[in-house]
């Protein structure tokens, strides 16, 4: 009797695990346990916009306009494109990696410029899953490809005051948001110039045709114009093996590019891990931007 009973609290606390389980990463998305606080009094506002795309219907993103973009009705901007991973949507950089203390910091520091900053909602037809990365490209569940390299652009460009040349253009992502950048970036260098990922891949599921180690190998014309921050967690072995494969393909073309190896990677807890290494490199790679927007100016001005 004794046992019997026993085998039922061991199954019912089994089932409940589980249900708790499922409800933490299938329905939460698996929040992290420490995540990085979203800091206050940083002047910048996060607010959702909508538009409708002929291709994949209403869409969302979410936008950061830069200090002084009201009181100062003349000026243009340059613009960078977040792509957020799996299980995330357009409100991931503000709500779990506090891109406001970012971005804040890094204009309090000369490091960036005053920027026009995007975060799309990058899922395909086939919702937000832990299952499955977005699919960043023209396929049978979308085209976010066109959906985010042609018709955001043209909204971004129609709505707000931007720099519209490519060199004061970049995109980057976390995680498949990585991949993504560069596999639609690289469709697009009338638009874009500066790319940057963190712990990305780089050869895609679907093949070659949407793999940037394969397809930034044809000849293109911009490429001695292009510019490539790289990371990735030394505890992602896979992506961090992707990436410095990525970083040596880069050299041998001769495409400017650095690559950087961190503590840490994907993870649910830690001050290397997760949202927390999105966040604490986030400023590394939008310094490179900086810099590239910097020589941009520079190049402009002596025109």
């Amino acid at each position: 009797m004794k046992l019997k009973r026993s085998l039922v609290i061991c199954t019912g606390m089994s089932a409940l695990l589980l249900t708790i389980g499922y409800g933490y990463v299938f329905i939460a998305g698996a929040p992290q346990f420490d995540p990085p606080g979203i800091a206050a009094n940083t002047g910048l506002t996060f607010q959702i916009e909508q538009f409708d795309s002929k291709t994949m219907g209403t869409r969302q993103y979410g936008v950061i306009l830069p200090p002084g973009y009201t009181q100062h009705p003349q000026q243009r901007y340059p613009v960078i494109i977040l792509l957020h991973g799996g299980h995330d949507d357009e409100r991931a950089y503000f709500d779990k990696y506090d891109i406001t203390s970012v971005l804040h910091q890094l204009y309090q520091q000369n490091k960036l410029s005053a920027s026009i900053i995007i975060t799309p909602d990058g899922n395909d037809q086939r919702g937000s899953s832990p299952l499955w990365d977005p699919q960043y490209y023209d396929g049978v569940n979308g085209k976010l490809s066109t959906l985010i390299g042609t018709e955001l652009v043209q909204v971004i460009q129609s709505r707000y005051r931007t720099l519209n040349a490519p060199q004061f253009w970049a995109m980057g992502g976390v995680s498949s948001g990585g991949w993504g950048a560069l596999n639609i970036g690289l469709r697009h260098l009338n638009t874009f110039h500066t790319f940057f990922s963190h712990s990305g891949y780089f050869t895609d599921s679907s093949g070659a045709a949407n793999s940037p180690e394969s397809f930034v190998k044809q000849p293109v014309q911009q490429r001695s114009l292009l510019r490539i921050y790289l990371d990735a967690g030394r505890n992602d072995t896979d992506l961090l093996a992707s990436t410095q494969q990525f970083h040596q393909t880069l050299n041998r073309l001769g495409i400017a590019n650095v690559f950087y190896a961190f503590p840490g990677g994907h993870g649910l807890s830690g001050a290397d891990y997760g949202w927390n290494y999105f966040h604490k490199h986030l400023a590394n790679s939008l310094s490179y931007v900086g810099e590239q927007f910097k020589q941009a100016f520079a190049e402009h001005k002596s025109e």
